[in-house]
């Protein structure tokens, strides 16, 4: 058993890519699906966008998740990731687009482009990788999740 057990971790950090926000792991890509961190967000603000997380994503069907949660969902290979459930996003000069009525607060990164919703409380993530370029045409397929959020009045300028 203990065997069996180093093996799976030792294939497990074989295939892992992290994302991260301040240090924490977002999500991780294991022989099995993605593992995703949940985020810890006290309210009930997610349980309406979780049930409008669309079924594919460019195309791509839902990949499983570790740990289950309807706060996150996964897509593709590699995975298309989202998360409801982070703080609201305060006033910025990061770059900001409006999707479809949805405000985006965009931050590029070394593998991809994470994507977080601007004005609304909670906010989903949504961390897209290169392959999926241009990264931005995938967002329409979030905006029913995040337009089911409470939304705290702020807007794209």
């Amino acid at each position: 058993m203990r065997r069996a057990a180093r093996r799976r971790a030792l294939l497990a950090a074989a295939g892992l890519l992290i994302l991260g926000t301040a240090g924490a792991v977002v999500y991780a890509v294991w022989p099995h699906g993605v593992d995703v961190a949940v985020p810890d967000y006290p309210g009930t603000g997610c349980d309406a966008a979780s049930r409008a997380w669309p079924q594919r994503v460019a195309g791509r069907e839902r990949v499983e998740t570790s740990p289950a949660s309807a706060r996150t969902r996964a897509w593709g290979d590699p995975a298309v990731v989202a998360r409801c459930g982070l703080p609201a996003l305060g006033p910025t000069t990061d770059e900001c687009l409006d999707v479809d009525g949805v405000g985006w607060v965009v931050e590029r990164l070394s593998d991809g482009t994470r994507f977080t919703t601007f004005g609304t409380d909670p906010a989903i993530e949504v961390l897209v990788p290169q392959a999926y370029t241009p990264e931005p045409l995938l967002l329409p397929a979030f905006g029913p999740a995040a337009k089911a959020l409470p939304q705290n009045g702020r807007h794209c300028t």
